[in-house]
């Protein structure tokens, strides 16, 4: 009996090791079971954390083609609006690659002075080719679409044109300035060396300052809208649709245009400052007058040029309107390069004769040929 009681008291002792251990495991998994269910909680989160951003990528998609508004949705303004400015493009293409043709065909044109002229008509000729045809285009058909490659292309243009005139016209009035108020110097010191460098520092200017935005604008995202509010890829109504920080961008805008503004706009004034002293000074009243009428026009087509360039990029952001804007921009655009050759060219005497020996000339073939 003794020995029968202590193996069923071993036995007893035994069993209520074996329950005392699986409770002590029992508890110990429910005593980590809230630790485990955090550790699973975090790595949830974290992975909804990295999945997110996978989302919004996936939920992003870069634009590829913009859709230029335009002036106008009513059919009948658009026919009117079409109408007006092909005759504005025609005449500007006649009279500005007419310019360049005479310059190159009349050896009595053979100049600094023409050579000026002749290249500032064309640029006004292809600064409008970048922006007419397109707008006008889009004025008689639905697709007002423009891919991604062709807007960057028309912003580099464009800006490498209207900057590359900027300086020009600075190296025309300077031009000016040397031909009035020294004019027996005046072909030593607008020798070949001297304005042959100045129309390609013009240009080199111009391209720089364009690429530079050009770059700076389309390394921008533009993930949202795709409307553009204009007539062609400017850069205003492109960081207006841009989802990314324009305030860069719109510094860099600021500056550089400023600083073209600062470089150029004191030459014309200083130079057409000394040409206005030389005029007072001049004896003959016939001559003043007609130095001054022609200087006038020139100082006059300038003025309207930096002006409307200065009203357009340099100043504050908040203060743009991109209806205004779009108004500005195209008369600097279609209307100045079509008034350059009326302003800078057939009030000149020499042009005159030119175009009356050239009309002659021609009238004489066909009366033969006939």
């Amino acid at each position: 009996m003794d020995q029968t009681s202590a193996s069923l008291s071993g036995l007893l002792s035994n069993k209520d090791s074996m329950c005392l251990s699986t409770t002590q495991m029992v508890e110990s998994v429910f005593t980590a079971l809230p630790l485990n269910l955090e550790v699973i909680t975090e790595m949830s989160e974290t992975a909804k954390d990295m999945e997110s951003p996978m989302i919004h990528l996936r939920n992003t998609t870069e634009v590829t083609v913009f859709i230029l508004t335009g002036f106008t949705d009513d059919f009948h303004l658009q026919v009117f609006l079409f109408s007006l400015f092909l005759a504005v493009y025609l005449f500007t293409l006649v009279g500005n690659l007419g310019l360049v043709a005479l310059v190159i065909s009349d050896i009595r044109l053979h100049k600094p002075m023409y050579y000026f002229l002749s290249v500032l008509s064309f640029l006004d000729a292809c600064y409008s080719t970048v922006v007419t045809p397109k707008m006008l285009a889009n004025f008689l058909t639905k697709d007002k679409t423009i891919s991604l490659p062709a807007c960057t292309t028309q912003m580099l243009l464009f800006v490498i044109f209207g900057t590359t005139e900027s300086f020009l016209l600075a190296a025309m009035a300077y031009d000016r300035y040397v031909a009035i108020y020294n004019p027996l110097l005046y072909s030593v010191r607008m020798s070949p060396r001297v304005y042959v460098p100045l129309i390609i520092a013009s240009y080199v200017a111009g391209t720089l300052n364009a690429m530079v935005h050009t770059v700076a604008t389309f390394s921008l995202s533009f993930c949202g809208s795709n409307v553009i509010r204009h007539v062609f890829c400017d850069i205003p109504p492109l960081l207006a649709i841009s989802c990314s920080d324009t305030h860069t961008n719109q510094l860099l805008l600021f500056y550089c245009v400023g600083t073209v503004e600062v470089v150029t706009l004191p030459i014309v004034l200083i130079s057409y400052g000394f040409i206005l002293l030389t005029i007072l000074r001049m004896h003959s009243g016939e001559g003043r007058r007609k130095v001054l009428s022609t200087c006038g026009s020139h100082l006059a087509g300038v003025s309207i040029y930096h002006g409307t360039i200065f009203f357009m990029y340099v100043r504050l952001s908040s203060s743009y309107t991109l209806e205004h804007d779009m108004v500005v921009s195209i008369f600097y655009t279609t209307v100045i390069p079509m008034l350059n050759p009326v302003i800078y060219s057939l009030r000149n005497k020499d042009v005159k004769e030119a175009m009356r020996r050239f009309s002659e000339r021609n009238w004489c073939v066909n009366k033969v040929n006939f």
